[in-house]
């Protein structure tokens, strides 16, 4: 028998609109379905707080630890020890400030929050969106072990269950699978009956060496050499700091096939334009990805994927017909692939319907956000 939770304190660890981002939002949309009172603490401002806000949730600024890679390392310890010393108190604060009933925690970035709600007596969810099975063993403990606090534990595929039960069995036994449920377009557009002009290729995601953006141009290009010439769209920015990065992107396309033509489109929060004018979506990732948005969402828009073959990528994409695995890091798999799907094309794209119904049942975002307040509102044990 579940409770009703008058008000819900949810913590998440940035305010941008990627992959967890969306989800935090579906989260504070169950919520709000129900006639909960939602408060939402962030570390910054960005683009989330319009949506939350939108929701009908109150959002809140506050300082907070978000572990990042950067704070591991002797040259981050100074603002860790900061971080810490000034999340502790403004975590402590706003429990006292708005009496939730329950606290969610978003990510297990933001790890003082399970063990504080804790202390003060409410009930606690930790949603897990992060899975790294080939990371360092102690680093993943690290990251988890707090989350033994928290009284539901939700994770996001079974490759995240997986990796968690591999360095923390204890927290495993008490997480449940819950898939992200992804938007639709109401009509998507049909694939083009036909390839003629260039093959159109699209990458949505960071701008960064582990989202292998440069895997998309360097596949692109070989195509064209080929005899194949194709149009690829990035949408996606870089994460500050990582400016280097799409400066290579850019290098490489000076020095990419001449019937190459590659499309900088930079941050979008709305993705269906840029697939409604593609031939195929890529997801090139080369480390582990705890699941595949990106990847769904190119199935419901009606468009054959092409996506690493490793970790929640391949839960993600898997069992589709119109759905194709490669080679993590391997830009020649990643052609053939392309090349498979050029040269089937009729046969491909009359399977993306079927696809994309069946994506829609297994992603429904009112099942996910059915989950979510289940979560929050059933009884501790």
């Amino acid at each position: 028998m579940s409770t009703r939770m008058e008000t819900v304190l949810v913590v998440h660890p940035g305010a941008e609109l990627f992959g967890s981002d969306r989800m935090l939002l579906e989260s504070v949309l169950g919520l709000r379905e129900a006639g909960t009172r939602v408060v939402v603490a962030l570390p910054s401002h960005g683009p989330l707080l319009e949506p939350l806000r939108a929701s009908g949730a109150e959002a809140v600024i506050v300082p907070m630890l978000v572990l990042r890679k950067a704070l591991l390392r002797p040259s981050g310890w100074l603002r860790l020890f900061r971080d810490t010393f000034r999340g502790l108190g403004s975590a402590w604060r706003l429990i006292t400030h708005v009496q939730p009933d329950a606290v969610y925690v978003s990510t297990i970035t933001v790890p003082l929050w399970p063990a504080i709600a804790r202390m003060r007596g409410r009930r606690v969810v930790s949603h897990v969106h992060e899975a790294e099975a080939s990371g360092n063993r102690l680093v993943n403990l690290a990251l988890y072990l707090p989350h033994l606090a928290a009284h539901r534990v939700l994770v996001n595929s079974e490759f995240s269950l997986a990796t968690i039960r591999s360095v923390l069995p204890r927290l495993a036994r008490h997480a449940q699978v819950l898939y992200n449920g992804v938007d639709a377009p109401e009509q998507p557009t049909p694939p083009r009956g036909a390839i003629e002009g260039p093959f159109r290729i699209t990458y949505v995601g960071r701008l960064s060496p582990r989202k292998g953006p440069d895997i998309v141009i360097d596949a692109a290009s070989a195509l064209g050499r080929a005899g194949i010439p194709t149009h690829v769209t990035l949408v996606g920015s870089a994460f500050e700091g990582y400016e280097w990065f799409e400066e290579e992107l850019h290098v490489k396309v000076d020095a990419a096939h001449e019937s190459t033509v590659v499309e900088f489109a930079g941050f979008h929060t709305d993705v269906w334009p840029f697939l409604a004018d593609t031939d195929v979506l890529i997801v090139p990732s080369r480390l582990d990805e705890p699941f595949g948005n990106t990847a769904v969402e190119g199935i419901l828009a009606r468009r054959p994927v092409i996506a690493s073959d490793t970790s929640g990528l391949r839960e993600a994409a898997g069992g589709y017909r119109s759905a194709r695995l490669a080679a993590p890091g391997d830009v020649d798999a990643f052609v053939r692939r392309l090349t498979e799907l050029h040269a089937s094309w009729e046969e491909v794209s009359s399977s993306t319907d079927a696809d994309a119904a069946l994506a829609r049942e297994r992603h429904d975002p009112a099942g996910y956000r059915a989950g979510v307040r289940a979560a929050v509102a059933s009884p501790v044990r």
